[in-house]
């Protein structure tokens, strides 16, 4: 296959749909809130509650999170291939996927923070874990998600319209985050003897809160959003091979770039917020501080989300990109340096670090959108679904990477689960816990950053030549086909 071909786009813009607007800009923004109901509480809970409610060892809770997060990614490459090789419903590809699978992900959470074998037998213990995990990582999230997250090119073929969902879709997982940031710590946490533990039936009661209003979410996304290009499925003579597609997928720069990136930034932020609870619970032992952590660190997040597609239209999605990643890792670095005791002084930091990180995260779904327009400039087939799932498995990969670097570091810096909730870690165990959720980040960030100034060739105006060459090979297209 040729890296450039002139086949003609298979999309077509439908007719006698409502316009744009924002009835799509805010049932997008509902669809993360939704998604995160769940996935905040697996990332943020999941590592403490197993280690510290249910007595897992921290070794065997990182091996699962590396190895089910493994299997999670190439679930969503198959998912997505399937979701591209189907013809689609009456209400469009993706949207009927939400209300297929929006039931089934709240069950599975509610049972993967059930403590209900919480005094069986250590082997009763893990397996409840290993399968609740995967059936709500590697099956039910997934047939949600990649769905939801392919739509944004569907729903419009514009640029600004793109961005202006990405900044939406941000800010829903922004929102969902700080509802559940900011409340949940101060009710799962409970001071016993005068010492910070977590609630295992607390945990329970807020998986099934959470699970009844991401089902209410999924369900307003359905409504509010519309699918305005058609995507029909390429026929079976004419779809392109495994071989080749795989071939013509890692050929693409944007798309390489773009996944590359994303694993720096996603191995970062998932260990980061893995180690959050055990620097407020441990390091500082005011766990309920978590709460107001969550909270100023989304302050700047906020204040920015209004401004970031009009500064993406201004300056260009990797420019901004490559900005933040600077400030998250200099804010990560600042912190490593001075080993602050103060909770406060800590949470501020944290606050810089996340703006950095923001400026990237809030514009990466309409960059996934740039990259869907290279690969049919490239080949003429539009695999919109698969290109998602391809940027779906790099984040997985990373929150692998990420769960068993938590897991497995906790246990080599000396960590001891055994020891029991209120018990005191060595000073050895608290720095190397303060060095995990700072240094690490920090590195990982500013790789990313490299590599969107780099390798990620997408800037301003490449982005804007690839948009005025499939307009016109789509009036091209138009000419044809009318008589």
């Amino acid at each position: 296959m040729s890296a450039v071909s002139s086949a003609a786009p298979t999309t077509q813009e439908l007719v006698g749909v409502r316009p744009f607007g924002w009835r799509d800009r805010i049932g997008y923004m509902l669809g993360d809130v939704g998604n995160n109901l769940t996935f905040f509480l697996q990332s943020a809970f999941f590592l403490i509650f197993y280690t510290n409610v249910m007595g897992i060892s921290p070794g065997h809770v990182g091996t699962l999170l590396f190895g089910a997060r493994i299997l999670d990614a190439f679930t969503d490459i198959g998912a997505g291939r399937l979701i591209d090789t189907l013809r689609p419903g009456r209400s469009g590809r993706f949207r009927p996927w939400l209300l297929r699978f929006m039931v089934p992900v709240a069950v599975a959470t509610v049972l993967m923070f059930s403590p209900i074998l919480q005094d069986g037998s250590y082997a009763a213990r893990l397996t409840w874990m290993v399968v609740t995990y995967i059936l709500w990582g590697a099956v039910c999230y997934t047939l949600v998600n990649i769905p939801y997250g392919s739509m944004v090119s569907v729903i419009s073929t514009r640029p600004g319209q793109r961005a202006s969902l990405s900044v939406f879709r941000s800010l829903g997982g922004y929102l969902g985050f700080l509802g559940l940031a900011g409340l949940l710590p101060l009710f799962v946490y409970v001071q016993v003897d005068g010492s910070s533990e977590i609630s295992g039936s607390r945990m329970m009661l807020a998986a099934i809160v959470c699970g009844v209003l991401a089902i209410a979410c999924y369900t307003l996304c359905f409504l509010g959003v519309r699918e305005r290009v058609r995507t029909p499925p390429t026929p079976r003579g004419e779809r392109a091979g495994p071989r080749t597609l795989f071939l013509a997928l890692v050929s693409n720069r944007a798309l390489t770039g773009i996944i590359a990136a994303s694993l720096c930034m996603l191995i970062a932020m998932t260990l980061l917020a893995s180690m959050l609870p055990y620097v407020y619970n441990e390091v500082f032992d005011r766990g309920q501080l978590l709460s107001l952590a969550n909270i100023v660190g989304l302050v700047p997040v906020l204040a920015f989300l209004p401004f970031a597609a009009a500064l993406a239209r201004r300056f260009g999605k990797r420019e901004i990109g490559v900005l933040g990643m600077t400030l998250a890792t200099l804010a990560g670095l600042v912190l490593l340096g001075v080993r602050t005791d103060s909770p406060y002084v800590f949470t501020v930091g944290y606050a810089v670090l996340m703006l950095g990180y923001a400026a990237m995260e809030s514009l990466i779904w309409a960059v996934i959108s740039d990259v869907i327009d290279v690969q049919e400039i490239r080949t003429g087939e539009r695999n919109d679904a698969t290109i998602y799932a391809l940027h779906s498995w790099s984040r997985k990969i990373g929150q692998a990477v990420a769960g068993g670097l938590s897991g497995w570091t906790l246990g080599w810096i000396g960590y001891e689960a055994a020891l029991g909730q209120g018990a005191e870690q060595s000073p050895s165990v608290l720095g190397g816990i303060y060095a995990l959720a700072t240094g690490a980040p920090a590195v990982l960030l500013g790789a990313a950053g490299l590599i969107l100034a780099l390798w990620y060739p997408l800037s301003k105006k490449r982005v804007q030549g690839n948009v005025a060459l499939l307009e016109e090979r789509r009036a091209a297209t138009h000419r044809t086909r009318t008589p």
